[in-house]
């Protein structure tokens, strides 16, 4: 089933933002941060910013945010 902000299944877009999101993580923790600072999670099309009409909407939902808690 396709999502209706994106143009592949939900479920193979799932996989790549939670994927986005820990290789982002595995980055910083390479660059020395601490990893118990950290945990990811993939929203996808739950919290879009942008409308995926376009490319440059789809870019801008393609994204990783950094929350402090």
């Amino acid at each position: 089933m396709k999502g209706i902000y994106s143009d592949r299944d939900i479920s193979h877009n799932q996989s790549l933002y939670k994927s986005r999101a820990k290789t982002v993580m595995e980055k910083l923790v390479e660059m020395g941060i601490a990893p118990n600072r950290f945990k990811y999670i993939g929203f996808g099309e739950s919290k879009p910013i942008d409308n995926n009409s376009t490319s440059e909407g789809k870019a801008n939902n393609r994204r990783v945010e950094f929350v402090m808690f």
